[in-house]
């Protein structure tokens, strides 16, 4: 049995133990101007279910009925241990309490997300439809030495849209998981994915999303990602709350 099959397995188990996956938003300042948004002065997370996941190598993603369906390309952080009231400053404790990384794309329904923050609704709707979060194979810790230096990118039918390095998160890794484990307890086999850097947009039925993360120049092979789009076929169509 070949490592990277192990591996893969190994991924899909523990995707299907995953209790949370807790979202950074606007945590890259380009982003946030590319959707008017206002920058915010901590951390500011959301959650997506575990249902939302779409295992490596599994697809499509769906696109649900009246939706205008984004990308956004994220690092995401494999918990490890359990982590509670962990302190920003304590940078070594929270690299130590990561098992693993792995790529995502946080699926979006614009238009859903939008209404909901026009009219001050929760942006569970948005986020929540089943295979909106492709994720990669679980990548080990000693492939990405620095999480705060990779690059990040996806393309569209081969078109490249997001590139771009995690250097430019506005919060470190170790002030977002202090902000999230003052609020909910982090437990082993949860998700966080750290936020996305500019450059998202819509894909349609038919479109193919490719996306990775590179390490000093050289693709890592468990990160990659390559997924197609494709129309619902449920009774449901979204419609203005």
């Amino acid at each position: 049995m070949s490592l990277i099959f192990r591996r893969g397995i190994a991924s899909m188990t523990s995707y299907k133990n995953t209790s949370k996956i807790v979202c950074i938003g606007r945590n890259y300042a380009d982003h946030i101007a590319e959707l008017n948004n206002q920058r915010p002065q901590q951390p500011f997370f959301f959650l997506k279910p575990p249902s939302s996941i779409l295992l490596p190598g599994a697809g499509p993603v769906i696109r649900p009925k009246g939706t205008n369906l984004h990308y956004e390309v994220e690092l995401a952080l494999i918990m490890g241990k359990q982590v509670k009231d962990l302190e920003a400053s304590e940078e070594a404790t929270a690299l130590d309490a990561i098992e693993s990384y792995a790529l995502s794309i946080d699926m979006t329904a614009r238009n859903i997300q939008n209404e909901a923050k026009k009219k001050g609704l929760p942006w569970d709707i948005s986020k929540g439809f089943d295979t909106f979060l492709p994720i990669s194979e679980m990548i080990p810790k000693s492939d990405i030495p620095d999480p705060h230096n990779i690059e990040l990118y996806l393309s569209v039918n081969n078109k490249m849209q997001q590139e771009d390095s995690t250097n430019l998160m506005l919060f470190t890794i170790s002030r977002i998981l202090s902000d999230i484990s003052k609020v909910m307890t982090l437990e082993k086999g949860d998700i966080i994915i750290t936020g996305t850097p500019k450059g998202v947009g819509s894909v349609v039925p038919g479109d193919v999303m490719r996306a990775g993360i590179r390490v000093n120049g050289k693709e890592l092979p468990e990160s990659m990602i390559e997924v197609r789009v494709e129309e619902s076929t449920s009774t449901y169509e979204f419609t203005e709350t």
